[in-house]
């Protein structure tokens, strides 16, 4: 689902071809998006109202397809943003897709998203630092705790995160 937020959130800021769209969400997350992730998802977001899909003529070459996004494309992409479910709060990219459009939501939103994932990663610390408590064997002992030191340094983040938007002030 990351990805149709990535899709969707792009279109909310204007119109795009694809190769164009492609371009931006690699751009803003740094990976690859291939063809075959990217047209069928667009197909499905025009089957379902939420992009309008027009042609632009050019010189020479087959009309190029243009990308726009609807109000139904609007309002299915605030609920994506808004709901972070269980299931997708241990996976990054599911994060990180709604943590950099955050502008879309209200702060009251952002907080229940980063609610969800601060209890994954709460319950993740506690089931790792319970292994780790009963490991002796020292390279798996280092592993578990260098886990549990980046799950702390999320869980620090997540709380300066909340402070940030519970004072209203945005990253600059």
């Amino acid at each position: 689902m990351w990805i149709d937020i990535l899709l969707l959130a792009e279109l909310a800021r204007g119109p795009r071809h694809g190769y164009e769209l492609r371009r931006e969400v690699e751009a803003t997350t740094g990976h690859a998006l291939s063809n075959n992730s990217l047209y069928p998802r667009l197909r499905q977001f025009v089957d379902g109202e939420a992009v309008l899909r027009s042609s632009e003529e050019q010189e020479a070459k087959p009309p190029r397809h243009i990308y726009s996004i609807t109000d139904v494309g609007r309002e299915v992409l605030h609920d994506m943003l808004a709901e972070l479910p269980e299931e997708g709060a241990d996976q990054s990219r599911e994060f990180n897709a709604r943590l950099v459009n955050f502008a879309w939501l209200s702060p009251e939103e952002q907080l229940r998203v980063l609610d969800v994932r601060d209890r994954l990663l709460t319950r993740n610390r506690e089931r790792v630092a319970a292994l780790a408590a009963a490991r002796v064997e020292p390279w798996s002992r280092l592993t578990l705790d260098h886990g549990i030191e980046r799950i702390d340094a999320e869980l620090g983040w997540l709380t300066e995160l909340r402070v940030r938007i519970q004072n209203g002030v945005n990253p600059s």
